[in-house]
C-alpha cells in the first residue's frame, strides 16, 4: 500500500506507530481491565454470576459486530477521520460505564465503548499499512510492535484493573480512557496520514445491522443456555434467529453491488486460514485470563491489586516474545509453522493450568502454565495477524483489518460464552465453595486447551505451505 500523500515525514512514522500501538493496546485493554473489578461491579450493580460475563460480552459483541463497518468506513472516508471519531465515541462510552448505577446502564456504556473501538481498530491497522507498507522489513517490525500491544494490553489491563480497583474504585477502570482519548484526538492530526483511499461508494448499513444482531444473538444464546437449558425452546429459538440473520448477511453480501464484506476477498491465499486462526486464538486465550482472574480472587483469596500483579510476568513475556522473538522466527520459518507451534504451546500451558488446586499456590498452579501459554500466544498472534492483513489487496486494507479484528473479538466472545457454560456446569457458579469453584475453573482451562489444540489442527489443514515470511 503506498504511503498517503499527506503522511508525516519518515522521522515521525515511528512516533505515529506509538500512537497506533496505543490504540490497539487500549481497545484490547478495555476487554480485560474490567476482569479484576468484576467482583466489586457484581456487588455494586447486581449482576448474577451467570450474567457477569456480559460486562465483557457487551463490549466485544458490539466491537466485533461493527468492525466490518469500521473497516469499510476507513477505506471510504479516510482512516484518520474514522480513527479520531472512534476515540471520541470510546471516551463517551467510558463516561457512561463509569457513572452507571445499574447493570443496564453499565451494559449500554460498554456497548458504546465497543462501537468506538470498532472504528479505532481497523483504521489503526490501515494507518499502519499506509505508513510502512512500502518497506517489507519495516512492516514486519511495525507489525511486531502493533502485535505486542494487543495481548500486552489484555494482560496489562488485568494489572491496571487491580491497581485501580484496590486504590481507587471500579469506575476508574473506565475513566482512565477519557484522558487517553483526548490525547489521541489532539495528536492524530500531526502524526498520522489524512485523506481517504476511496472517497466514494455507499455504506451497507443493513449488512452491518444483520451481522451485529446475528453475532449478538449467537453469543446471547450460548451465555443463557446453562440457565435456560441447552435443549430449551428459548435457546434453540435464539440460535435460529441468529442463523437467519447471519444467512441474511451472507445473502446481502452476495447480491449487493457494494457489500460491507465482499466475499471475493477470501480468494487471497491464506487470508481465510489466518482469520480462522485469529478467531480460535481469541476463543482460547480470553477465557484463560478471565478464569485465571477468578481463580486468583475467589479461590486463592487474592485481593484486586495482587491478582493483577500476579499476571505481570505474562505481560512481560508476551511483549518480549512479540517484539524480539516472533519477527526473527517468522522470517525464518514462515507463518504456517509459527502459528501451529504457537497454538500447540498455548494448549500445553492451558493443560498445566487445568491442574489447579483449591489449596494451590501462585508459584506452582499459576506462574508456569501462564508463562507457557503466553509464549504460545506471542508466537501465533503476529504471524496470523500479518498474514490476514498483507494477503488483501491494498484498496481493501480497511476491510481486511475489520475482518481480522472481527474474527478475534467474536472468537473471544463465543469462546468465553461456551467456556463459561462449561465452567458453570462443573461448579463455577457456586460462590464460596472453593472445591466446586476449582473444579469449574479447571474445566474452563481444559475446554480452552481443546480449542487451542483444535485450532492447531485446523491450521495444519487450511494453511498453504509457504516459505519464510514475504510480502
Amino acid at each position: 500500500m503506498p504511503i498517503d500523500t499527506q503522511a508525516p515525514p519518515s522521522s515521525r512514522r515511528w512516533t505515529a506507530l506509538a500512537l497506533i500501538a496505543l490504540a490497539q493496546f487500549m481497545v484490547i485493554m478495555d476487554t480485560s481491565i474490567i476482569g479484576v473489578a468484576l467482583p466489586k461491579m457484581q456487588g455494586a450493580l447486581g449482576f448474577s454470576q451467570e450474567n457477569l460475563s456480559w460486562v465483557f460480552n457487551a463490549y466485544v459483541v458490539v466491537f466485533g459486530g461493527l468492525l466490518l463497518l469500521g473497516g469499510k468506513l476507513s477505506d471510504m472516508l479516510g482512516a484518520r477521520r474514522i480513527f479520531q471519531t472512534g476515540w471520541a465515541i470510546l471516551g463517551i462510552g467510558s463516561l457512561i460505564a463509569g457513572i452507571a448505577s445499574s447493570a443496564t446502564v453499565e451494559l449500554i456504556g460498554r456497548g458504546v465503548q465497543g462501537a468506538g473501538a470498532a472504528l479505532i481498530a481497523p483504521s489503526a491497522l490501515t494507518l499502519l499499512m499506509m505508513l510502512f507498507g512500502s518497506n517489507p522489513r519495516e512492516l514486519t517490525k511495525a507489525f511486531a510492535v502493533y502485535g505486542a500491544a494487543a495481548p500486552a494490553g489484555g494482560t496489562a489491563g488485568v494489572f491496571l484493573g487491580g491497581l485501580i480497583t484496590e486504590y481507587a474504585s471500579w469506575p476508574w477502570v473506565f475513566y482512565i480512557n477519557i484522558p487517553l482519548a483526548v490525547l489521541a484526538l489532539v495528536a492524530a492530526p500531526a502524526l498520522v496520514p489524512g485523506g481517504a483511499l476511496a472517497p466514494h461508494g455507499s455504506v451497507d448499513l443493513l449488512g452491518a445491522v444483520t451481522a451485529t444482531l446475528g453475532l449478538g444473538a449467537t453469543v446471547f444464546a450460548v451465555v443463557r443456555a446453562p440457565e435456560a437449558g441447552w435443549f430449551s425452546g428459548s435457546t434453540w429459538g435464539t440460535l435460529a434467529v441468529a442463523a437467519v440473520l447471519l444467512i441474511a448477511f451472507l445473502v446481502l453480501q452476495i447480491r449487493r453491488r457494494e457489500p460491507l464484506m465482499p466475499l471475493s476477498v477470501f480468494r487471497s491465499p491464506n487470508l481465510g486460514a489466518a482469520n480462522l486462526s485469529q478467531l480460535l486464538l481469541g476463543a482460547a486465550w480470553v477465557p484463560m485470563w478471565f478464569f485465571l482472574n477468578l481463580y486468583l480472587q475467589q479461590v486463592l483469596g487474592y485481593s484486586a491489586f495482587p491478582s493483577g500483579a500476579a499476571l505481570l510476568p505474562m505481560t512481560a513475556l508476551i511483549m518480549a516474545g512479540m517484539v524480539a522473538l516472533s519477527p526473527k522466527l517468522f522470517a525464518r520459518f514462515g507463518a504456517r509453522t509459527m502459528i501451529i507451534a504457537g497454538l500447540l504451546i498455548l494448549a500445553a500451558g492451558l493443560v498445566w493450568l487445568a491442574f489447579i488446586r483449591a489449596d494451590g499456590t501462585f508459584w506452582v498452579d499459576v506462574l508456569p502454565g501462564s508463562l507457557v501459554a503466553a509464549l504460545g500466544m506471542s508466537l501465533a498472534f503476529v504471524p496470523s495477524l500479518q498474514t490476514a492483513i498483507s494477503a488483501a489487496p491494498p484498496e481493501e486494507g480497511g476491510l481486511a483489518s475489520g475482518i481480522v479484528n472481527t474474527g478475534y473479538q467474536i472468537g473471544s466472545a463465543l469462546g468465553l460464552a461456551a467456556v463459561t457454560a462449561i465452567a458453570s456446569a462443573a461448579g463455577a457458579e457456586k460462590l464460596g465453595d472453593t472445591l466446586a469453584l476449582t473444579d469449574g475453573f479447571s474445566a474452563a482451562f481444559r475446554a480452552a486447551a481443546v480449542i487451542a489444540a483444535g485450532a492447531a489442527v485446523v491450521a495444519v489443514a487450511t494453511f498453504r505451505r509457504q516459505g519464510p515470511a514475504t510480502r
